[in-house]
């Protein structure tokens, strides 16, 4: 869709908020003009990303939620660090824990001061039944105390989700 098709299509919905999500919206090229495009016509943006790619396009224009992978995801690189330097205090950070190893990884990170967000989050990932071995994951219970134990200026997030849903539910 081009982005007037975009905006033409959200328009019935009368909604003041557009997140931007799925997979990575920074890998498109057209997102940072969308979001130029959403801002103008009055919306408030927010951008979901896994902070790989430099968020400096978009973070004068949109509230960004920096979903920084941990080491079990075998997906942590760190180029999410350059992006630190564009993050507002209103902006978000978010861990999924699905380990121990995970949960040390990312409290050390922000005991380290580094990262400028108001907003911390330390999302449990709980092991999948149907796929043992996958990763250890953690009980939600298990990341509560060692969030009080550490006091960790950091809010819990569930799935949600997964919660209602279950795991392997397509297409949420």
């Amino acid at each position: 869709m081009t982005i007037p098709e975009i905006l033409a299509a959200i328009l019935p919905y009368q909604v003041k908020h557009v997140l931007l999500t799925g997979g990575e919206p920074l890998m498109q090229r057209p997102t940072p003009d969308l979001a130029r495009a959403l801002k103008a016509a009055a919306y408030s943006v927010t951008i979901e990303t896994h902070g790989e790619v430099s968020v400096e396009t978009i973070s004068t224009v949109a509230r960004v939620i920096m979903d920084i992978k941990t080491p079990s995801s075998g997906m942590c690189r760190g180029e999410f660090e350059k992006n630190f330097k564009f993050l507002k205090e209103s902006d978000e950070v978010k861990f999924v824990i699905a380990s121990e190893e995970d949960y040390s990884w990312a409290r050390d990170l922000v005991r380290s001061g580094r990262i400028p967000t108001r907003e911390i989050l330390f999302s449990p990932a709980v092991p999948a039944k149907d796929q043992p071995g996958k990763f250890p994951g953690v009980q939600p219970r298990w990341i509560a105390e060692r969030i009080l134990e550490d006091k960790l200026p950091v809010r819990m997030q569930l799935q949600l989700h997964k919660l209602l849903w279950g795991a392997n539910v397509h297409g949420v």
